[in-house]
């Protein structure tokens, strides 16, 4: 069964587009209702699942913080901040194809997918550091 493209799945995909930077559900909800204030919550976060499952958005699992929405839908990897919380698409490093079925091999698992997020501190908040050192 295909999923209608109402106008609620449309807001969504635009603002995930818009956001550009992995926004989280809470983030899409606060861009649409910038301009559609009576969207509910629930409308956009059913909205953001539904596209995920439908492979027109990508989901980030962040371990202990909210997920976030991703439309670059080729694999690749992310890093976040652990001073701001930036967090981005890692650059012109390519994706290691085959991982799923090297860990399963090593652990038995039916491996489904990962996600890698990388941590660390931004090259703006290093400036930070240092400036606040001397």
């Amino acid at each position: 069964m295909t999923k209608r493209n109402t106008i609620q799945r449309q807001l969504v995909i635009a603002a995930v587009r818009f956001l550009a930077d992995h926004p989280t559900a809470e983030e899409v909800y606060d861009r649409i209702t910038m301009e559609y204030p009576d969207i509910s919550k629930g409308t956009v976060y059913r909205n953001l699942n539904s596209l995920v499952e439908s492979g027109l958005l990508g989901k980030v699992s962040v371990p202990s913080r909210a997920d976030r929405f991703d439309h670059i839908l080729t694999r690749h990897y992310h890093i976040k901040c652990t001073h701001c919380g930036m967090f981005m698409n890692v650059e012109d490093m390519d994706y290691i194809e085959g991982l799923d079925e090297k860990v399963g091999e090593v652990t038995g698992f039916k491996m489904e997918d990962h996600d890698i997020v990388f941590n660390g501190v931004c090259p703006e908040c290093q400036k930070l550091e240092a400036k606040e050192k001397n």
